[in-house]
C-alpha cells in the first residue's frame, strides 16, 4: 500500500505521488507570482494618476476620495509587485483582498449583477486570501530574509 498525502488520503494512482509533491512549491510560488502580476496589471494605469479614481471610491462610499484612490493605486500597483516576488506577502495579500472583498460588493450589490458579475473578483479574493494565511513559500524574499508576518 503507497504512503498516504499529507492530508492522510491515499491516491488511486501512487505513482503520481512524486510528482506532486515535487510540484507543490512551484505551483504555488507560480499562483503567487501571476496573481501579483495581474494585480500589477489592474494598478499601472492608476499608479499614473493616482488620485484619478477619486470620484469612483466617492461613489462607493469612501471619503475622503484622494486618500482612498491612492490607496488603491499603491494596493494595486506596489502590492502587486510584492506579492509577486514574495515580500510582505501577507499584508500585501491582506490588502488586495479587502479591495477584491469590495469589488465583489460592487459587482454583486451595487451594480446588482449578482455572482455572475462578481465571480471573477470573488476568485481572485479567494487566491489572495490564500496567500494571506499561507505566505509566500520558501521561493520568496520573506524566506529569504528568514522574516515574515
Amino acid at each position: 500500500m503507497s504512503d498516504p498525502e499529507p492530508n492522510g488520503v491515499r491516491l488511486i494512482v501512487p505513482q503520481l505521488s512524486r510528482l506532486y509533491s515535487g510540484l507543490h512549491d512551484f505551483v504555488e510560488t507560480l499562483l503567487r507570482v501571476v496573481a501579483g502580476v495581474a494585480l500589477v496589471t489592474h494598478g499601472v494605469g492608476k499608479i499614473g494618476d493616482p488620485f484619478g479614481s477619486a470620484g469612483m471610491v466617492e461613489s462607493l462610499g469612501f471619503y475622503p476620495g484622494a486618500f482612498w484612490s491612492l490607496m488603491l493605486s499603491l494596493t494595486e500597483f506596489v502590492g502587486g509587485i510584492l506579492i509577486a516576488i514574495g515580500f510582505l506577502t501577507r499584508p500585501a495579500s491582506f490588502a488586495a483582498w479587502i479591495v477584491l472583498l469590495v469589488t465583489v460588493w460592487f459587482h454583486w450589490v451595487t451594480l446588482n449583477q449578482g455572482y455572475q458579475g462578481a465571480e471573477k473578483s470573488i476568485l481572485w479574493a479567494a487566491i489572495f486570501f490564500y496567500f494571506v494565511i499561507r505566505g509566500g513559500n520558501r521561493h520568496s524574499v520573506d524566506a529569504k530574509i528568514g522574516k515574515a508576518f
